[in-house]
Parts: structure tokens; C-alpha cells; sequence
């Protein structure tokens, strides 16, 4: 990434149009590595505008609760870039209309992130070309982990991973007889109290376990689906946050223990069917809407453009 040119500026009136697609995390056994990117979507306006003051409007999910500044995470990985690339911030609109629940791990803050870099790239354009390496980089800065970041960036099913260059993708196909459902639950769960119930350390056993359906699951995902049951098995994260979400785990073995392959979404308590076909699919919806908990059951399709963002013409701004 190169920084901008002494004295460079956005010009006041730039406007960008970005549309980010919500995301599921780990799959079941690719903990922290692979992820997939779903086809509901925050949008999000951006106007640059003379001054320094920053103002988010958001409609939909979040609208009066979330920051309406510069504290807003939008808001803020996009200064985050505007920074990193030596361009001073001029005044910003942003208006965002969001659709991705928040809490649920459907990849809320990785779509609220990925979305402020993406406008930013944009705003940048003519001053700073960011690659697509740049984005996942400075996308991964804020979020930690690529996991999430990186099918909300490139759309599809995503193995991500960190060498000494930093954080690396890799996109696939998901093979056309996979069928997405994803029931929604009316809690929320805190992303950071999921992970601090992990274990230090792994049995070895669990740990190989692991590997091996995570191979697995790339096949299935890809080329096999009928493989999706054994290859959603995993060890290493779900049974510990299970006390967390007891809700979640009692459908999840439900769905299961009806040969569907279903895993917790992200971090919870959302759960992921990965259906091997559409009646399949919808088998496992009327065992979500059975349950006495209140549950949304979501039937979804893999998003297979990522994240997207576009100049909105002067002529179109009025």
C-alpha cells in the first residue's frame, strides 16, 4: 500500500455506494479459518463534505442504537484507512441501511468493518489504489482475525489465513446442490464472552479430529455434499460455549440427530444448516419453527460477489 501524495484531499462532493453481505464463521470444524458469505446485505452511502464533523444515519437493524459519529465502527475503519494512507478526513455523511442482525454470528462487525474500508477505498479513488490485499489487511487491523472478514471482501467460501505477509485468502465455489438455512434466534451473544470459554489448549486427539473434518468440509462444500454431515462434526469450540447457549446447542443436536448438518453460526447463537438439497433444507426449517423457543428460519443462498463498492455520479447525487 502506498501512501497518498503531499497535501492530497478528498474532494468535498465525493459520493460512494457500498454493499457488504452478512457472513458465517468456522462451518463447524474450520474454527477461525473458513468462512462463508451469505446473501443478506448492509448498503451503505458515503458523502464527503466540507469540514470535519462526522454524522451516520442508519436505518433498519440498529437504527437509534448504534453510534451516530465518529465512534460508529463504520465510521471508524474508514478513518482507520483515510489514516493509514496520510489523507486528512474531510467532513463525512455516511447513511447506512442494514439488514445483518447484530449479535447473532452472522458477521455483524465484520460487515460494519469490511464496509468502512471498501467506502474509503472509493473515496481514495485517483489519490490511492488499494488492492485487494490492502482491504483484507486493513480489514483484519480492526477485526483481529480474518475469518469473517475475508467472505464478507471476496464473496463465497473462504479459507483465510495469516503468514509473515499477513493475513491470505483463498476463494471457492460452493458446489450448486448446497442449500443455506440459518435460524435466528431472539438473544444476542457477545462474540468476546464466546471466545474467552475456550480452552488454553486441546486434547491431541481433538485437535486431529478437527483437521481431519475440516478437509473434509472443503470437499463437501465443493464437490460432495452428501458428506456435509460427518464433515460439520467439531471438537474444539461448540462444546465449550455450549453452557452459554443452551438453546442453541439443543438445536443444533436436534437438527443433527435428524441428519441435518447443522453448526453454530459464528460465534452464536444463530445456527448454519448446510443442506445437501432444497427439501432438505426445508425439512430442517420446520424443525427450527417446531421448537418453542422463538426462532427465524432464514432460507439463504452463498453470496458470490463479496463486498462492493461504486461512485455515485454528480448527476445522481441530487
Amino acid at each position: 500500500m502506498i501512501a497518498a501524495a503531499p497535501g492530497a484531499a478528498i474532494p468535498v462532493g465525493r459520493r460512494v455506494r457500498v454493499q457488504v453481505p452478512a457472513t458465517s464463521a468456522n462451518l463447524g470444524p474450520g474454527f477461525d479459518t473458513l468462512g462463508l458469505a451469505l446473501n443478506v446485505h448492509d448498503e451503505l452511502e458515503v458523502e464527503a463534505t466540507a469540514g470535519t464533523a462526522v454524522r451516520v444515519e442508519v436505518e433498519g437493524v440498529g437504527a437509534g442504537e448504534v453510534p451516530a459519529d465518529e465512534t460508529n465502527l463504520v465510521a471508524r475503519s474508514l478513518l482507520h484507512v483515510l489514516e493509514s494512507v496520510g489523507v486528512q478526513a474531510p467532513g463525512l455523511v455516511l447513511r447506512a441501511r442494514n439488514s445483518i442482525p447484530h449479535g447473532r454470528g452472522m458477521g455483524s462487525s465484520g460487515a460494519a468493518i469490511v464496509s468502512g474500508v471498501l467506502a474509503a477505498q472509493g473515496l481514495l479513488e485517483g489519490l490511492v489504489e488499494l488492492s485487494d490485499a490492502d482491504v483484507l489487511r486493513l480489514a483484519t487491523e480492526l477485526e483481529g482475525h480474518p475469518d469473517n472478514v475475508a467472505p464478507a471482501i471476496f464473496g463465497g467460501l473462504t479459507i483465510a489465513w495469516v503468514d509473515e505477509t499477513g493475513p491470505r485468502h483463498k476463494q471457492l465455489a460452493v458446489h450448486r446442490g448446497v442449500s443455506l438455512l440459518v435460524a435466528v434466534p431472539e438473544a444476542t451473544m457477545s462474540t468476546k464472552l464466546a471466545r474467552s470459554l475456550q480452552p488454553e489448549a486441546v486434547p491431541h486427539a481433538d485437535a486431529v479430529f478437527n483437521l481431519s473434518r475440516s478437509a473434509l468440509l472443503v470437499a463437501a462444500l465443493t464437490q460432495s455434499p452428501e458428506l456435509l454431515l460427518d464433515a460439520t462434526e467439531d471438537r474444539l469450540h461448540q462444546t465449550y460455549r455450549a453452557s452459554a447457549m443452551p438453546e442453541t446447542s439443543a438445536l443444533v443436536g436436534a437438527l443433527r440427530a435428524a441428519g441435518h448438518a447443522a453448526v453454530v453460526s459464528g460465534a452464536g447463537p444463530s445456527v448454519l444448516v448446510l443442506a445437501g438439497d432444497p427439501a432438505a433444507r426445508l425439512e430442517a426449517a420446520a424443525i427450527v419453527e417446531s421448537r418453542d423457543e422463538p426462532w427465524r428460519a432464514l432460507l439463504l443462498a452463498v453470496d458470490i460477489r463479496g463486498g462492493t463498492v461504486e461512485a455515485i455520479p454528480p448527476q445522481a447525487a441530487a
